[in-house]
């Protein structure tokens, strides 16, 4: 009653903290901590590449309720975290090497949050991750994001190609074929609610090898 209304009207604007330093993609090794208090919960740690925190409403953050990092997955929890009124939270920008302002870095410092910031089950945070993960994981914006310049590289050869050039736009059409269709997959599977881990994340470093790919293709 309280966020759902404002996402779906596109007023409430969400960020993801999950990657941490010195961690990688290792979501397992996260550090950051929330330790149960009276009336809540108060967080330390750090999350980075955090893509719009500078501009967020909420974050879900992904940390530990118990435990240590040596349990990896066990003792994981998921949380609401209201930006523009939790005091002890700090967002520093981190700026490409295009110099534009993405990611950032965000520092928590004994930020309370109350109980109900708690998502789903204390421990669950795992699970609930990964299932969230395969539906971000499996769309087509990753093989999408380069679709302009495979239309401009295709506008550019048109009237005179060559034989590798009609190889190369041969390989890169049949890929994005095979992509969209994996990823049409992976949506069935989550419309009838199986579980498509795997499949997402093949489809995601599929897309992912493509868009890197393109523009040397491109160039070239």
């Amino acid at each position: 009653q309280a966020v759902l209304p404002g996402i779906a009207a596109g007023e409430t604007v969400f960020c993801i903290g999950m990657s941490e330093p010195d961690s990688g993609s290792d979501l397992a090794a996260t550090r950051t901590r929330a330790v149960p208090v009276d009336g809540g919960w108060r967080v330390t740690g750090t999350k980075l590449w955090t893509t719009g925190a500078h501009h967020a409403d909420y974050m879900i953050l992904f940390c530990r309720t118990s435990g240590t990092p040596a349990d990896r997955q066990a003792g994981t929890s998921q949380l609401l975290v209201d930006l523009r009124t939790t005091e002890g939270i700090t967002i520093r920008p981190i700026i490409d090497l295009a110099g534009q302002h993405h990611f950032n870095e965000v520092h928590f410092e004994d930020a309370f949050l109350p109980a109900t910031a708690l998502i789903g089950t204390e421990g669950a945070g795992w699970e609930q991750v990964m299932s969230e993960l395969a539906f971000e994981r499996s769309g087509p914006e990753r093989f999408l994001s380069s679709m302009q310049l495979l239309i401009e590289l295709v506008g550019v050869l048109q009237d005179a190609p060559g034989e590798t050039a009609q190889l190369a736009l041969g390989r890169l059409t049949a890929h994005l074929i095979t992509l969209r269709r994996l990823s049409r997959g992976v949506a069935v599977m989550l419309e009838a609610g199986e579980n498509p881990g795997t499949h997402a994340a093949i489809v995601k470093d599929l897309g992912a090898t493509f868009e890197q790919e393109l523009p040397d293709i491109a160039r070239s």
